[in-house]
């Protein structure tokens, strides 16, 4: 089989690799679509590497059909239609996949859009409803409005009854996010974020949960304005790795920053994180209250350039490779 190597260049290069040893309670798929998470980039420089007992090509999350099952499996048969997240090895034509970390393909949609499901989806529910405690009627912070998990967070918060604030970096990047649904868009270019979370407090409407990718200064400016007993958390650092937090509101508000990363969770947690996904938040999915957006679907060969769309941050929702 092929799968989506690194070379000494750090260019990628579709190659000759072994097929997938199956496990008594692993499954291969036969892989339709892999969606790009920002994790690839890094991964692809050498900074996040496939945990140990993973393929070490790139891939997180994926769509496909169920082609061999193990000894042990119970829950899935061949031909099954599945997405499933993965630890590493989506960029591929086949991958191995424990049977717990797999999930049906929601009625109506197509293996694309099934393929922007496990990490993105998974990432959002863990920090907004488990970590982040997010109930109906209460304000969530998602900075970072176009990316592509934002796309997914946005109206699944939505989708539960929160109001949502977000942050973008033009008024044009605004418009075009517009369609997600989020309450409020800042303009981060032509107003401080702080000063507008300050207002929001003020106006009755403060954050109850940060769901932040971005971190850096505006982190530790904004934490003092989060409602009473809120939770701030960080789940990545792109806008910086050092803030300045003023201690006094945390104490006195009993705030919580707290950091969060799915791929550091045991499989245990990951599978009942999925089992509870799929409980709740397909039904959504299903009728249409909650929808993939997807911004270009590209065949596997031209990884290159789906790579260079999630450098330049051109994207507003998900970009997905075609393996077939």
């Amino acid at each position: 089989m092929k799968a989506m190597l690194i070379d000494e260049n750090k260019k990628l290069v579709w190659s000759e690799v072994p097929y997938p040893k199956m496990g008594e309670e692993d499954v291969i798929v036969r892989i339709h679509a892999a969606a790009l998470n920002r994790a690839d980039l890094l991964q692809r420089e050498g900074k996040y590497p496939s945990p140990p007992g993973c393929p070490e090509w790139m891939g997180l999350e994926i769509a496909g059909e169920i082609v061999e099952i193990g000894e042990r499996v119970s829950k899935w048969q061949a031909g099954d239609k599945v997405c499933a997240l993965l630890g590493g090895g989506g960029y591929a034509e086949y991958v191995a996949v424990k049977e717990d970390m797999l999930m049906p393909v929601p009625k109506g949609l197509t293996m694309e859009e099934a393929s922007a499901l496990p990490e993105a989806y998974a990432t959002s529910y863990l920090n907004l409803f488990i970590e982040g405690h997010l109930e109906a009627g209460k304000t969530a912070f998602i900075p970072a409005g176009a990316s592509g998990l934002a796309s997914v967070a946005i109206p699944m918060a939505k989708a539960f009854g929160a109001r949502v604030i977000t942050s973008v970096l033009s008024d044009e990047i605004a418009e075009k996010i517009r369609p997600l649904g989020a309450d409020l868009i800042i303009n981060s270019a032509k107003e401080a974020v702080e000063e507008v979370l300050k207002q929001e407090e003020e106006n009755g409407t403060p954050v109850a949960v940060s769901m932040d990718c971005l971190s850096g200064e505006t982190l530790g400016k904004s934490l003092p304005y989060m409602a009473r007993g809120g939770y701030w958390v960080v789940i990545s650092t792109l806008a910086g790795i050092e803030t300045t937090v003023q201690l006094r509101p945390l104490l006195t508000k009993g705030l919580h920053l707290v950091g969060s990363m799915l791929r550091n969770r045991t499989p245990a947690f990951k599978a009942a994180l999925l089992a509870e996904l799929v409980e709740k938040v397909w039904p959504k999915i299903e009728s249409g209250a909650i929808r993939p957006s997807i911004y270009k679907v590209l065949p596997m060969e031209q990884a290159e350039e789906a790579h260079g769309i999630l450098q330049r941050c051109e994207n507003v929702g998900k970009v997905v490779l075609k393996v077939i």
